[in-house]
């Protein structure tokens, strides 16, 4: 009500406000680029590191990229959780490529000419090199092949752009190894903290103590006050240092799980979709057009498939028929079409010709059937594939390396796997048309041809829409102070994602968290988040709880989280007091055990360097406070983390003099300089000015 007699009394003002804005903003528009408001290209830039501006649609196509990496190395179809992964690997690499390569600059680190040409097609080979170029037994380079490959660049633009991707990664890789190295020598370790390092892991104590424990004082009996809070925050600020800005938001799921009836009616079809599919012409067709799961229609190894499915089609015959079963949450039929013995993996060289190059299919198989004639009358395989084939292993003579079935495409894995050693066979693929040399085959074990059918047991229509139903209900009748009540009052369970940061792909519960996380990073503390959200069997309603900024975070923020540390505090001063009146006039520590009518626990032969007391677990304090302790004294009450204690030293079991500082001073440096570099570059990144704006666009 306010609000709206607010903008009915200032409507001219804002009216005319606005459009000064807008007058302003399309001169500075055209001053800064022309046909272009100011505020576009914010819409554009995904971040800045230390000023400068990561454009959307080059950091895009990178994320494509390594999301495509992802999946080829995870198997399966991309998900939320792979997005957020390739995301947050492609902005880990732009802060490392902005930050480190500020510092070589400064540094004056550089790759000269000489040491680029060294490190192609010298002597000292960058990895890379040797990765592609090299031998997989002997790990030498063919120094042949690289200068016959870089001599081909001017006559090959796809080869060339190659090229100098690998250039650019090879002078990067280069000059983080100046870099590294350059830190490595800078640390050193002396004499004198080896010697320390030496007797903090061999110097034994021998102690007796008495403790009082924090459980001896029930929570219930504790009032904890602001002041308490306040104290304890107030002397560890520090641990209150937020890294990233975080966002917790609490949430509703309606569940859209598939029920009974939703079940009995999946079966119905699927028992239909059976007797269908053991008449079927064409089995590979008809299991391709009525599976949720492609599987290729080729030979498969023991342990592709569900274990269920797995053990039952590799004991039947040919011919046979398997399933409906439900195994997991989907039903599964399959035909066995073969089986037979095959080889384990396969070694193959190939010629890959482009159709559309040769001037269509049919000519470019004569090729392939011409290049294979002169094959047999004694040419050269590796010579004829260098002059000829279209990939990058025709730089190797069309060398594929070994390589196990799953890993071709199928008409290039049936030719290579089928066939005998020696073989020489014309295939064609979606690559084009292929000459394969079947080098070598190892192992041999059972394969079966199966078609697969399986089908996912999904909610009905009528399960979604009852489920988006409630949700529905559910979002009308919350407002921003009642989510939790009109929960409970529906008999709802609200769930908790805590401290989610802007870029994570995952939160409890949530399948498909990130349109959530997005809304919850536009919303304000307290908010319900306006609409209800999609998960793969379910709907959610959310509403955001908390904003925790990134720095040191007010007492308000921690308040709830570090109750449990405030009464335990409370807790160590009622029981320090306790123990200093029992060691006020106490000559040995018997007598302070008597006070406070608790036992004496010998400890035998601790080290400073593994403080974890027998039968309590790691005490820091406690072990630190021994070693700093003289023999037969009555210490002073210790805070530790179970109980406060009172402790007195038996003995100190000293080495022997330390054998060979030289060695151990070697040690204590590699595992510095292991973590040499990524404290550096922590340490840039804390002294940089980096805005991440991921949130806005994934």
């Amino acid at each position: 009500m306010g609000l709206m007699t607010f903008l009915r009394n200032r409507a001219g003002f804002i009216i005319i406000g606005f459009i000064g804005f807008a007058i302003v903003a399309f001169l500075l528009g055209d001053a800064i680029n022309v046909g272009k408001p100011f505020w576009a290209e914010s819409q554009r830039v995904v971040g800045t590191i230390d000023g400068e501006s990561i454009d959307i649609e080059e950091f895009g196509k990178k994320v494509e990229q390594s999301q495509a990496q992802l999946q080829q190395q995870y198997g399966g179809g991309s998900n939320p959780q792979m997005q957020a992964m390739a995301v947050e690997n492609v902005w880990n690499g732009e802060v490392a490529n902005v930050l480190l390569n500020k510092e070589y600059n400064r540094l004056g680190l550089t790759v000269s000419s000489d040491e680029l040409f060294d490190l192609l097609q010298g002597k000292n080979p960058s990895p890379l090199i040797v990765q592609y170029f090299g031998n997989p037994q002997t790990g030498q380079v063919d120094r042949a092949a690289v200068i016959s490959s870089l001599k081909q660049q001017s006559q090959n633009p796809e080869l060339k752009a190659q090229w100098d991707l690998l250039q650019e990664e090879i002078e990067k890789q280069a000059l983080q190894e100046k870099y590294g190295n350059l830190i490595k020598n800078s640390l050193y370790v002396t004499s004198l903290e080896a010697n320390d390092e030496y007797i903090n892991r061999n110097k034994l104590a021998s102690f007796n103590y008495v403790a009082l424990d924090y459980a001896s004082i029930a929570d219930a009996t504790l009032k904890l006050t602001d002041a308490d809070f306040s104290a304890y925050y107030n002397e560890n600020k520090k641990r209150f240092d937020n890294p990233v800005e975080t966002r917790t938001f609490e949430y509703v799921t309606f569940s859209a799980e598939p029920t009974k009836e939703d079940s009995t009616a999946i079966r119905a079809q699927v028992n239909k979709l059976a007797a269908d599919f053991k008449t079927a012409k064409n089995d590979s067709l008809f299991s391709a057009i009525n599976s949720d799961v492609k599987v290729p229609y080729t030979y498969l190894t023991k342990g592709s498939l569900d274990p269920e499915v797995d053990s039952a089609v590799f004991s039947l015959p040919a011919g046979s028929f398997y399933g409906p079963v439900l195994s997991g949450n989907s039903f599964k039929l399959a035909k066995v079409v073969d089986s037979r013995f095959s080889p384990d993996s396969v070694k193959a060289s190939h010629i890959l010709i482009d159709a559309a190059r040769a001037g269509g299919v049919d000519k470019a198989m004569k090729q392939a059937d011409s290049l294979k004639t002169l094959i047999q009358n004694g040419a050269s395989f590796a010579t004829l594939a260098a002059q000829y084939s279209v990939d990058g292993s025709k730089d190797k003579g069309g060398d594929l390396g070994t390589f196990s079935r799953g890993q071709m495409v199928p008409e290039f894995e049936n030719a290579a796997f089928n066939g005998k050693v020696g073989d020489l066979k014309v295939v064609r693929s979606q690559f084009g048309v292929h000459l394969i040399k079947i080098e070598k085959q190892v192992g041999s074990s059972k394969v079966v041809k199966l078609a697969y059918i399986e089908k996912n047991l999904a909610p009905s229509s009528k399960t979604r829409d009852a489920a988006y139903k409630k949700a529905t209900s559910f979002l009308s009748q919350v407002k921003d102070n009642n989510f939790s009540a009109v929960a409970q009052k529906n008999g709802y369970t609200v769930a908790i994602a805590d401290k989610v940061a802007a870029s994570q792909g995952y939160a409890p519960g949530l399948d498909n968290p990130r349109p959530i996380i997005k809304d919850a990073y536009e919303a304000e503390a307290g908010e319900v988040l306006g609409q209800v959200y999609t998960m793969d069997n379910a709907f959610v309603v959310a509403r955001l709880t908390q904003i925790r900024p990134k720095g040191i975070l007010p007492l308000e923020a921690v308040k709830k989280d570090i109750e449990p540390l405030v009464r335990q505090e409370v807790k160590a001063k009622m029981l320090t007091e306790k123990m200093n009146s029992a060691v006020k006039g106490a000559a040995n520590i018997n007598q302070v055990a008597q006070k406070v009518a608790k036992p004496i626990v010998p400890v035998e032969n601790i080290v400073f360097a593994n403080p974890v007391v027998p039968g309590v677990g790691q005490e820091n304090k406690l072990v630190g406070s021994v070693f700093g302790s003289q023999v037969a004294k009555v210490s002073a009450p210790v805070a530790g983390e179970r109980g406060v204690y009172v402790f007195s030293v038996n003995a100190f079991s000293t080495p022997a003099p330390l054998a060979n500082v030289f060695k151990l001073k070697e040690t204590m440096l590699m595992s510095l300089t292991q973590r040499s570099l990524g404290s550096a570059f922590q340490a840039l990144i804390a002294k940089s000015e980096i805005k991440d704006n991921r949130v806005k666009f994934y």
